[in-house]
């Protein structure tokens, strides 16, 4: 049974964590943590450590007042991978400073984070967000271990609710993020203008020249577009993606 563990940052804030090793675990570890399907999901994935203050000056108010405000007023659950990096910063702090209540989890590698007051070891590790309340490690030692897991974790907790995945940015990781999303049925929308991996991915959904990859990822036909400076039709697309069926 997964049983619950707290972290506790530098900064006083505290958050609830459990292990988990297997796919069957899952559902009992997220209930421990008092997550119960069936959730409106949003999967955020993304730009992470490559990602310059300048990156992250430029999108902030696509969290602020856009992803952020959506997510409080359904009441999504939004998964990401939980470190102090790129848009898994911008999320945690974007809800901080709003307030808001929704539910934010982190599911990284535990292989490739560093716990709060450890030093930095031998291998390359990031720290972990302070402003996300709730944790899934999962296993792995590698960036991109957890992209299958932050998948099944969305599926887990959505249990046929509507679900959808928003790409920030982003490099390589970012294109399988994407495919773990597709191959669950699960709507991405990417964001033009953000940078990277989501510009390569809207110019392919767009028609126009693009990364192979993009262009197959594109060709699901599970991909639209918003533009990073276009907050209503961010918005507009997330609550039409986040309807129940009728």
């Amino acid at each position: 049974m997964s049983v619950p563990f707290p972290i506790g940052f530098e900064g006083g804030q505290t958050a609830s964590a459990v292990r988990v090793d297997q796919w069957s675990d899952l559902s009992a570890a997220l209930a421990a943590l008092g997550l119960h399907a069936p959730r409106l999901v949003v999967v955020l994935v993304g730009g992470a450590g490559l990602m310059d203050a300048r990156d992250l000056d430029r999108l902030r108010p696509l969290f602020e007042r856009g992803l952020v405000p959506v997510a409080e007023r359904l009441g999504v659950v939004v998964i990401d991978g939980g470190t102090d990096a790129g848009v898994m910063r911008l999320i945690g702090r974007a809800r901080t400073r709003a307030e808001a209540t929704f539910p934010l989890v982190g599911v990284p590698a535990v292989g490739t984070v560093r716990f709060p007051a450890k030093r930095p070891g031998a291998r390359r590790r990031w720290p972990l967000d302070a402003h996300h309340p709730h944790f899934v490690l999962v296993p792995g030692a590698a960036w991109g271990d957890e992209a299958p897991w932050i998948a099944r974790v969305a599926t887990e907790l959505a249990g046929g609710s509507p679900s959808v995945s928003v790409l920030v940015n982003g490099g390589e990781i970012s294109y399988t993020d994407v495919e773990c999303s597709l191959h669950a049925g699960r709507p991405v929308l990417t964001v033009a203008g953000s940078g990277r991996t989501a510009d390569q991915l809207a110019r392919a959904v767009r028609g126009g020249p693009a990364h192979e990859r993009a262009v197959r990822l594109a060709a699901s036909g599970l991909v639209a577009v918003v533009d990073a400076d276009d907050l209503a039709a961010l918005q507009g697309a997330l609550g039409a993606r986040l309807q129940p069926p009728v």
